[in-house]
């Protein structure tokens, strides 16, 4: 891999991670382009390497939202109440994603870990993003609530909605800021535990593929493209965090789910065109959502 690849995927991975946007869309589309999709074996490195660079994405968070972080390992060690419960419901969250990864993970990328289920879930995806938009606005809702109203119930039914990540396309993102909101959450409140559950269902996500298969990716593509792709990862994706709260604090899911659908129409004309050509990844063992 050319450091210029690294680049790419470095920065398509930080700013579609936390994005309801479908990162493997991107994915798709930008190893397409830097010609990584010729054969299965160049397909799967590339979908492995993306999975090691998003501890960038990690980093990103735990650099943005660092004090809140200080205060959930504050609260732990008894010392910070609100932190603790905040803790708490994120470890209820990440438990179902958890379970069924290990139960179903493997059997579920196996059927849908190609390019046109993909297509699919990202058109899915905005069809709902929409709904809910609508569904709020003719509810009249008020703004919603904050962090400190969500309770074990919420977590683990946002927990549950972040299961649905796990066909590829969907974006974890989207199901949980979603979840959120039909569970009345204000955006930027929904918005923040998404990226902090994201936090620990990414982290173990990337523990998994680094155990499993980082020495033969460091092997593979070197130390440096890594090196690369990580810090394109992280800046990217701490900017398209700040950016993603203000933009949707002031403008809505709405915009995003029209973006769905246009990425969704141009993979699926790319498809019948024959001019995106990809083969079906199959399971990839990775057994958290990581989209």
């Amino acid at each position: 891999m050319t450091w210029y690849q690294a680049l790419v995927l470095g920065i398509v991975e930080g700013l579609t991670e936390y994005l309801p946007v479908s990162s493997t869309g991107h994915l798709i589309l930008a190893s397409w382009l830097l010609g990584l999709s010729t054969d299965p074996q160049r397909w799967r490195a590339a979908f492995s390497f993306n999975v090691i660079i998003q501890s960038g994405a990690i980093a990103a968070v735990l650099i943005v939202y660092r004090l809140r972080v200080r205060s959930i390992l504050a609260g732990f060690a008894g010392l910070d109440p609100g932190g603790r419960r905040l803790g708490r419901n994120l470890l209820i969250a990440f438990m179902p994603s958890a379970v069924a990864g290990i139960l179903v993970g493997d059997t579920v990328k196996a059927w849908l870990n190609g390019p046109w289920p993909v297509v699919v879930a990202t058109f899915a995806g905005a069809c709902l993003m929409l709904a809910v938009v609508r569904w709020r606005r003719d509810a009249a809702r008020d703004g919603g609530n904050g962090l400190d109203a969500i309770d074990g119930r919420v977590a683990f039914l946002i927990g549950l909605a972040q299961c649905v990540a796990m066909w590829p396309g969907t974006s974890r993102s989207m199901a949980t800021i979603v979840s959120g909101l039909v569970l009345g959450l204000r955006p930027t409140a929904a918005a923040e535990f998404s990226f902090l559950l994201g936090l620990l269902t990414l982290t173990a996500a990337t523990a998994y593929t680094m155990l499993r298969d980082g020495m033969e990716i460091l092997a593979r593509f070197g130390a440096g493209p890594v090196m690369i792709g990580l810090t394109a990862s992280t800046i990217s994706a701490a900017a398209a965090v700040r950016w993603f709260v203000e933009f949707l604090n002031d403008r809505g899911l709405a915009p995003f789910a029209w973006y769905r659908v246009f990425l969704a129409v141009a993979l699926a004309a790319a498809l019948l065109s024959g001019q995106l050509e990809v083969p079906h990844l199959g399971a990839e063992r990775s057994l958290l959502p990581r989209d």
